[in-house]
Parts: C-alpha cells; structure tokens; sequence
C-alpha cells in the first residue's frame, strides 16, 4: 500500500487566493491532484489543507487534513501530512496542488522504484528533481531537519544521495508549477482544455 498526500495548504500570496480553489479546465486543481495520486494507484489520499480550507469543495476520493499552522510553510504541511496517514502505509507519493500537468504515469514510476527498493524515489525533468516524491517511512524521521520553512524534501534529497533513487519523467508530463494567472493560461493549451485566471482577491484574514 502506497498513500498519497497532495500538500495543498498555502495561501497562493503571487496568485491572489489559494490555489486549492484555483480551476483549470472547470475542475478545482484540488480535485486535479486528488485524481492524479488516485490514477497512479495511491491510496489512501491524504490532502493538507489551511488557508481557505473551509472554502475547499468537497473531496471526493480524499481524506481531508486541517493544517492551522500552514503558515509555517510547506516543511510544516509535509510533516503534518505525513504524521496523518494511517501506521500501516509504509510509503507516500508527495505532489504539490500547483502542477497540474503531472502525469499518474509518474506517480506509478516512483511507485515502481519504492517496490524496488528505493528509500525515496524522485521524479527527475530534464535530469532536476522535482514532483512526484515517493517517502518511504525509513525516510521520515530524517525530515525533521529538513523540513522547515518553505522547503520540503529537496535538501534531503541533496545531502543523501545514498537513499535517493531518480526516476526520468521527461515523456510523460510536465513539474510546471502555477504561481499567477498568467501561468494558468500558459499552460491552457497543454491541459487540453481552457482554463479561467480570472480570480477575486482573497487575504489570509479570510480563513
């Protein structure tokens, strides 16, 4: 059994609203993400959620996990996503709710490697790190100094080569991450579909 955990808690400050409320194609990229670890065969689906949270629509598929302190950063939702799976899952496929054009043939690869014998299995793009991240639970209690801030897994990844097995991902999907409106759009012709940027303003005191 492989989990998935989509960490998808942060305010989106450069978009204007969290981007877990943000919509390509009419779905929510909450949903987007949800369906992604779902296809590449992870289960259960753990999703972090905190600013906007009580604006999220309903998760189908999903496990709801409230993040009050997602201001800490991303560390902070990665250790709070992990520490809310179930003891039995031995491993999580890690994805970021702002890259909607990764593939579940991604998540399937890391999955693959993890059955191999990998600690942590990282998608690589153009031979850079980058999403999905499979952690097995060896690996988590290393995170806590690792974690902190904006910064997540990477700089385990960077000073213990020794675990990291890298998985090409180049073929089948994109890490092209949504910070603006205007990156929505960009990547509207590679979704197969329109996306709306438009977007109200939204601040932290609303949540």
């Amino acid at each position: 059994m492989t989990a998935g955990l989509l960490l998808a808690a942060g305010a989106g400050r450069r978009y204007g609203r969290p981007k877990a409320l943000v919509e390509l194609d009419g779905e929510p990229l909450v949903r987007r993400a949800i369906r992604l670890l779902g296809d590449g065969g992870c289960a259960p689906v753990h999703v972090v959620l905190g600013a906007g949270a009580d604006e999220v629509p309903d998760l189908p598929g999903a496990v709801p996990v409230r993040h009050d302190r997602w201001s800490d950063g991303l560390g902070s939702s990665l250790l709070r996503g992990l520490a809310s799976l179930p003891a039995a899952v031995p491993a999580a496929v890690v994805v970021l709710v702002d890259q909607p054009l990764l593939s579940p043939v991604a998540v399937r690869r890391v999955r693959t490697a993890y059955a191999d014998g990998a600690v942590v299995a990282v998608a690589t793009y153009a031979g850079r790190p980058g999403h999905p991240i499979l952690l097995t639970r060896r690996s988590w209690p290393l995170l806590s100094g690792y974690a902190l801030g904006d910064r997540g897994a990477r700089d385990l990844l960077r000073d213990r080569p020794d675990l990291v097995v890298e998985v090409p991902c180049d073929d089948v999907g994109s890490p092209a991450d949504v910070d603006t409106p205007a990156d929505l759009l960009r990547l509207r012709p590679l979704s197969g579909g329109s996306a709306s940027a438009a977007a109200p303003r939204w601040s932290p005191r609303d949540s």
